[in-house]
């Protein structure tokens, strides 16, 4: 009988993780990362205009991405996740079709607005999902490897965009990358959606108001899943607010949420913005050019296997997942000042377990978030991201001047040291899947 009854469970989770990780493998392998940045050389942009089109894309994803999770909060989120590729799909074909910086500009536009949609979203419709399943616990588990996929999806697309780029230059590797943005959409329109059903008819989440949309259940299934109910009526813009207000003052309010908010962008800021960097710290340590992909699939390799790993670190006790946490912070130090083989495995390993633990502080957070606003609770914690990411940028560049890339690593290591000691008061409790 357990038997059977773990079977019909995962198949159950099969309906969501299917689609789900086919989403976040087609979501990263686009071909055109790898080389988006020389079109924009080769067609004449000097490096400062390339710089004024990153801004721009980090810009719009600062603008839009807690408006759009309100906005996951009020339709149907696996639409929004549909929407997001379609979006990156256009910027892609209009840079191929209409070289030129204006047109590289829209793209972005585009890209950063399309990014936002998926801000908060994602998360937001896995755990409604499994929690309406009774799953909830498999959140971390979940999650984990769906990011540890998108690693691996990068990894894969910029070996592929090497012989793709030889063959048919930017026009083959455009084309590919629009067609796996077309597999992406369709894979957000095969996710499931089943949101739980408010805590009592009428009730205000978290001691606010709650849009109007939250006090009935929210189910837009899959086609084909049994227990999906009739479309709902659109969202009013009066709903809308309302959800943006209730989850800001979620996130303001609610000390735990606002904790955990602090855990996870602390958490995931500081390495994610690191391994920018990674390729110069490798060439600085004397590696030739055709040696630093090898170093690189060893760092890809352990953020891969963190991602695998963040379902068990997320069940275990407080204490144990802060020394991990300080430990890692010990790792990507040492690793970036010794360089050489044990160097670059202490890196991989270090930054393994910044994301697991990433994962476990995303899980955390949605473990404590009780309002119906869940995906703009959680874009407002991917807000706080972006900005702390964006304001390390030239705070690496002045440490660099003085010390070089290895130590500018150690300083930047420093905050999971600070991190460990804060959560590490937590008790004995597990980190993020509920007693």
């Amino acid at each position: 009988m357990f038997s059977l009854f773990t079977r019909a469970r995962r198949a159950r989770l099969g309906r969501l993780t299917g689609p789900l990780y086919v989403y976040a493998v087609a979501e990263e392998f686009v071909l055109l990362y790898a080389v988006y940045a020389l079109l924009f050389a080769d067609h004449g942009l000097s490096v400062a205009q390339i710089a004024s089109l990153f801004m721009l894309w980090s810009g719009v994803g600062l603008v839009v991405s807690v408006p759009a999770g309100a906005l996951a909060d009020v339709v149907p989120r696996r639409y929004l996740l549909a929407a997001a590729p379609v979006f990156a799909g256009a910027a892609f074909s209009l840079w191929l079709l209409f070289p030129g910086y204006a047109v590289f500009a829209l793209g972005f536009v585009l890209w950063g607005a399309g990014g936002a949609l998926s801000s908060g979203a994602l998360e937001a419709l896995v755990h409604d999902d499994l929690s309406w399943r009774g799953a909830a616990e498999r959140y971390a588990r979940v999650m984990g490897v769906t990011r540890a996929l998108g690693v691996a999806a990068v990894g894969a697309a910029t070996l592929a965009a090497v012989p793709v780029m030889a063959w048919g230059g930017y026009a083959a590797v455009g084309v590919v990358s629009v067609a796996v943005c077309g597999v992406c959409a369709l894979a957000g329109l095969a996710l499931p959606e089943n949101r739980p059903p408010a805590p009592g008819a009428g009730a205000e989440a978290s001691g606010g108001a709650v849009p109007a949309g939250a006090h009935r259940p929210h189910h837009p299934s899959a086609p084909g899943e049994a227990g999906a109910d009739p479309e709902e009526e659109p969202a009013t813009p009066a709903e809308y607010v309302a959800a943006l207000r209730a989850g800001v003052r979620e996130a303001r309010r609610d000390r735990r949420v606002r904790g955990a908010i602090v855990l996870l962008v602390v958490v995931t800021s500081f390495w994610g913005m690191l391994d920018e960097y990674v390729p110069l710290l490798v060439s600085g340590h004397g590696v030739s050019a055709a040696g630093v992909p090898a170093v690189l699939a060893v760092v890809w390799a352990g953020v891969t296997l963190g991602g695998l790993s963040a379902g068990v670190l997320a069940r275990l006790p407080v204490r144990v997942f802060a020394v991990l946490l300080g430990a890692a912070g010990v790792a990507v130090a040492a690793g970036a000042v010794l360089g050489g083989v044990p160097g670059w495995v202490l890196l991989g390993a270090g930054f393994g377990v910044c994301q697991a633990a990433s994962v476990v502080a995303d899980a955390r957070l949605q473990e404590r978030i009780t309002g119906r606003s869940r995906a703009t609770v959680t874009s407002v914690a991917g807000l706080g991201t972006d900005l702390v990411t964006t304001a390390a940028y030239p705070l690496y560049a002045v440490v660099f001047a003085v010390s070089g890339h290895g130590w500018a690593f150690a300083v930047f290591a420093v905050p999971y040291l600070v991190a460990a000691c804060v959560v590490g008061r937590g008790g004995r409790r597990s980190v993020a899947v509920p007693g």
